[in-house]
């Protein structure tokens, strides 16, 4: 079992390493659940050890976390990259040029929403491109409902929305 959860580590690993943007929860798990290597709860446990090992970072919102691997992780994974065949190496390359764009537009937009002090909540919704920001935008509301509908709406709409403001602004 220990073997089979260092392999797990280490695809994990490997396929934060293949890109230069985090991928979320879902991603990892979905990938890894399709190709049937193990199951949902063993995946959580992975990147659990895996954070508490510093070897790679997590960025949590009320909907989904990001994870990105650190340069300990990077460092980690050149000792350890033999653990997994070739075959799950390519299984992973693959999946990333299949899904590549999606992939980069479901990790790029960002919503998320925290109480602010007295009443309402404040509702951040970003586009990033690496690690910079082409959006960042606050926006206060009264009530949850309200917070978690801006978050699904700029996740549907950020293209729309972005495109609106960028024509308004540069009248």
């Amino acid at each position: 079992m220990a073997d089979l959860h260092t392999m797990y580590r280490v695809m994990i690993l490997y396929m934060l390493n293949q890109v230069e943007y985090p991928l979320t929860n879902t991603q990892i798990t979905n990938f890894i659940l399709e190709k049937e290597y193990t199951n949902y709860f063993t995946v959580q446990e992975i990147l659990s050890d895996l954070i508490s090992s510093q070897l790679i970072t997590a960025e949590s919102t009320h909907n989904n976390t990001r994870y990105r691997i650190t340069p300990y992780g990077q460092e980690t994974l050149g000792f350890f990259h033999v653990k997994i065949s070739d075959a799950i190496k390519e299984d992973i390359r693959t999946y990333f040029v299949e899904h590549d764009f999606d992939l980069k537009q479901e990790t790029s937009v960002y919503a998320d929403y925290y109480k602010v002090p007295g009443e309402g909540y404040a509702v951040r919704c970003r586009i990033r491109n690496l690690e910079t920001d082409i959006v960042d935008l606050t926006l206060h509301v009264s009530g949850r409902q309200q917070a978690e509908a801006v978050c699904q709406n700029w996740k549907k709409n950020h293209f729309p929305i972005y495109e609106t403001l960028m024509d308004i602004l540069l009248k």
